[in-house]
């Protein structure tokens, strides 16, 4: 019998083969192969909001080729992914088959399994099943729904905004949570307050204590709030204790620390985030690497369970095997009496999935670096350590906590301490945390009840409450998990998204909402503020979760959504735009006299009179400057002596180092300031930095010849001798320095990383990989490149494709070098010397017809 296995990627398609015997053929979709007509009426909302889909045109190709397989099929199983999107994918395929009547009486199954090993893969084809068409109602509705939020507000903010905006169901209220810290930070104003220390000694072993009551009363965070406050009862507590202080309690207790739970999709995010510096989606895309199978020698193997799961359980039998790995590679108190088990904390979440694990734990990190690269080692590593750790015995520690009384019992210093007696897990693995300090491990010397010891000193130290720390990508996938906003899946795109509409820019790992951002969340959250409600997002997100449950039916759903949101849309229609981008100062204007407002304009907020076009003036909203007539002054730059002025041009604010002088020739000194620092942020110590660009980092140890590093248009760069060479966003243009230069240089040298190594020319020798251009994604064979097609996607790209493009542009180079050598190789004619003839006179041109 012949069978046919359909997939969705390409690589897994490779690594199935090996398990599959003769009689499969295994080809992949190449992700999604139906989706909505991308214009109005996709969704027909008057009749059960019937769906319109048409084939993706960069898949139509991998279609044909899977109706070509399925006429010579007599069972065809349906392998896409485990999840509602993949379910959806299975049904897609399944009705094109039907609509092209190349079913009729073969076998249709769907297949499922949660890891790529050849066990998992016999089970699932051992075990088929029909679609469930629960989980494909759910995936229509969050489709439908994303549709209806996407084609009807998007187009109402291009008409009170600008044009080009965008809202999403689930990317407004993620805009709204970043806004929303950015307001609380601007709203916070911090307040003074001091803790009051003793350092006390016992044979030669110092150690700090901290006052926790103070005449009978417990100290709290602003009981002392003052200098003055903090003299006096450092003073009095000096007098008090005539410099000897007593042990009036001593407590000793074991305290216990638990393992974290193996990794989700959202923890494994957070944690590739905090741990190895990767951002959300590098991180999912060398997850994806790792689960559909990497050549380890002998064939292609997948060496992590699915990586897109809300689920914190693992199979028995890796439980089993992981226990066993622990029993024979560490003594036996790191492994529990029974196997730990953990239960999810995230709302909305789904059991159905497993954890993401190694699929054979006994294949340590180790033994596969050399197959490989440096991300999937690094990523892979902390997938095993993590499973690893979580089925270990807890770290224990011996905490102690000492009260030493000053004076009185009514004057109490507190001294903690701890000190680890057993790592357990932690030999393995330590979670890592966002925004919270490391804990200490201060040890103390051995005290009794009642001893009497030395007071070194007492002394204040000064504080200032901090406003709560901006969102990383991290703690961002953490919050919305836990408002239960969005799927783990869809995480990394919401982000992504968020930066593509240039709604907020990641500086230095941390989110800021752009002045674009701001205006749209203002708009949403006063205009749709059920919308971008987080309860609402999540109870929405529940609903879906009933649907694929088969607990609730996915029509009355979006009905019940549609009816307020169009209801809404129809009324917001006649809001006024300049209630949306402007907003008045309470100023009048220092030219007319009439109001000033604030308004966005094209390169972010600036103050404006409202009489324009009558009246121009402006101010730049962050320097405070009349940016026209008055360029503000930010300082006096110590080498020229010449003032910084920030001014606002055609494309952008920009720093000029005094004004130009009317008469000379040379201009004054101007350096944009790059996207990336936010215009609040230019202050005099940066200003500087800019206008000392470039900035000479030395002579290259091998030419001889000197580095600069600078500014250009497309980003921050280092020069070398006419070679350029891009500087990272984990480097920086102000602190980078000659080593590190000559090491981005050198990498220029070897020429760019691919995107994707496709493999093997078939015909000729040498590989053929996918690389980033400047102009666009390009293949490249020796020294053949050519450009992909705008309907060609570097992730889905085949081998088969790329040697074709490679063909066609080799066939295209051939005519044009032909010429060129037949050029060479003809010998030039002499000139000779020709009499100039005489000009035609206008009688002869006019009888010759010229």
């Amino acid at each position: 019998m012949s069978k046919l296995l359909i997939v969705e990627s390409p690589s897994k398609a490779k690594t199935l083969k090996k398990y599959l015997g003769k009689d499969f053929e295994v080809l992949a979709s190449y992700g999604h192969v139906r989706d909505l007509i991308p214009k109005t009426g996709a969704v027909d909302t008057e009749h059960d909001f019937a769906m319109k889909y048409e084939i993706i045109e960069r898949n139509a190709r991998h279609v044909d080729a899977i109706a070509k397989a399925v006429k010579a099929a007599d069972a065809i199983y349906l392998a896409t992914d485990p999840d509602r999107e993949g379910e959806a994918i299975s049904w897609h395929i399944a009705e094109i088959l039907k609509s092209k009547k190349l079913i009729k009486d073969k076998i249709l199954k769907r297949v499922v399994f949660h890891e790529i090993t050849k066990s998992a893969v016999q089970h699932a084809i051992d075990h088929p099943r029909d679609i469930a068409m629960p989980l494909v109602n759910a995936q229509q509705a969050r489709r439908a729904l994303d549709y209806l939020v996407g084609f009807n507000l998007s187009p109402l903010l291009w008409k009170k905004i600008r044009r080009g905006l965008s809202a999403g169901r689930v990317q407004s209220p993620a805009l709204r949570l970043i806004v929303e810290r950015e307001l609380e930070i601007e709203a916070f104003k911090s307040q003074e307050y001091w803790t009051i220390h003793m350092d006390s000694l016992k044979h030669q072993h110092a150690f700090d204590a901290r006052l926790v009551q103070l005449d009978g009363k417990k100290v709290e965070q602003f009981t002392v709030t003052t200098q003055d406050q903090e003299r006096e009862i450092v003073g009095r507590l000096l007098v008090a204790s005539a410099g000897k202080t007593t042990v009036l309690r001593v407590e000793k207790k074991q305290k216990n620390r638990s393992p974290a739970a193996p990794f989700t999709t959202s923890t494994l995010q957070q944690e590739a985030v905090r741990k190895l510096g990767f951002t959300t989606s590098r991180a999912m895309r060398i997850a994806q690497q790792l689960y559909e199978g990497i050549d380890i020698g002998g064939g292609a193997v997948g060496l992590i369970t699915y990586m897109r799961t809300d689920s914190f359980s693992m199979a028995a039998e890796a439980v089993m095997q992981i226990r066993d790995y622990i029993k024979k590679n560490f003594d036996a108190d790191y492994l529990p009496q029974s196997p730990i088990m953990y239960k999810t904390k995230a709302k909305n979440a789904q059991e159905a999935h497993e954890a993401i694990r190694p699929t054979d734990i006994t294949c340590t990190p180790t033994s596969l670096r050399a197959h490989l690269t440096p991300e999937q080692f690094r990523l892979y590593e902390m997938i095993w350590k993590r499973a690893l750790a979580c089925q270990m015995a807890p770290a224990r520690f011996d905490a102690v906590s000492v009260d030493l009384a000053v004076g009185s019992d009514a004057n109490l210093f507190r001294a903690t301490g701890q000190t680890m007696i057993f790592p357990g897990f932690i030999a393995v693995y330590m979670e890592s945390m966002d925004d919270a300090e490391e804990e200490t491990e201060a040890k103390l010397p051995v005290l009794e009840t009642g001893e009497v010891l030395e007071v070194q000193k007492i002394f204040g130290e000064q504080h200032f409450t901090e406003p709560p720390p901006r969102y990383s990508e991290a703690s961002l996938v953490k919050v919305l998990e836990e408002y239960g906003i969005g799927r783990p899946s869809t995480y990394a795109s919401i982000i992504s998204t968020l930066q593509d509409r240039e709604y907020v820019l990641l500086d230095k790992k941390r989110f800021t909402p752009t002045d674009v951002g701001r205006v749209v969340n203002k708009f949403l959250t006063e205009h749709f503020t059920r919308y971008v409600d987080y309860d609402f997002t999540a109870n929405l997100e529940n609903e879906l979760d009933q649907i694929a449950d088969g607990e609730r039916e996915w029509v009355p759903v979006l009905d019940e959504f549609w009816q307020d949101f169009h209801r809404q849309i129809s009324e917001k229609a006649n809001i006024d735009r300049a209630d949306m981008t402007h907003e008045l100062t309470g100023e009048d204007c220092p030219k007319c006299g009439k109001p000033l407002s604030k308004r966005l304009g094209k390169f972010g907020m600036f103050i404006g009179c409202t009489a324009y076009p009558e009246c121009d003036y402006i101010r730049n909203l962050n320097s405070g400057g009349d940016v026209r007539a008055e360029p503000s002054k930010i300082g006096i730059d110590p080498g020229t002596q010449k003032d910084i002025l920030l001014m606002n041009g055609p494309y952008g604010p920009y720093l000029q180092l005094g004004l130009a002088v009317e008469g000379e020739k040379k201009k004054p000194k101007r350096v944009s300031i790059p996207k990336e620092i936010p215009l609040a942020d230019v202050n005099l110590e940066i200003a500087l930095k800019l206008v000392a660009l470039p900035r000479d980092l030395g002579m290259h140890p091998v030419t001889g010849k000197r580095i600069v590093a600078n500014l250009g248009r497309f980003g921050p760069y280092v020069n070398h001798d006419g070679k350029f060479k891009s500087i990272p966003r984990t480097d920086n243009v102000f602190d980078i320095d000659l080593d590190r230069a000559v090491e981005l240089l050198a990498q220029a040298n070897t020429g760019p990383a691919p995107i994707r190594e496709l493999g093997e020319h078939p015909v000729e020798q040498g590989s053929v990989a996918i690389y980033a251009g400047r102009y666009g994604p390009y293949v490249q064979h020796g020294k053949l490149r050519a450009t992909l097609q705008k309907s060609q996607a570097p992730e889905t790209l085949t081998l088969e494709e790329a040697v074709e493009l490679l063909a066609a542009k080799a066939a295209k180079e051939a005519p044009a070098k032909k010429s060129a050598v037949a050029r060479k190789a003809t010998p030039a004619k002499k000139k000779v010397a020709k009499k100039a003839a005489p000009k035609k006179t206008a009688a002869k041109k006019k009888a010759t017809g010229t």
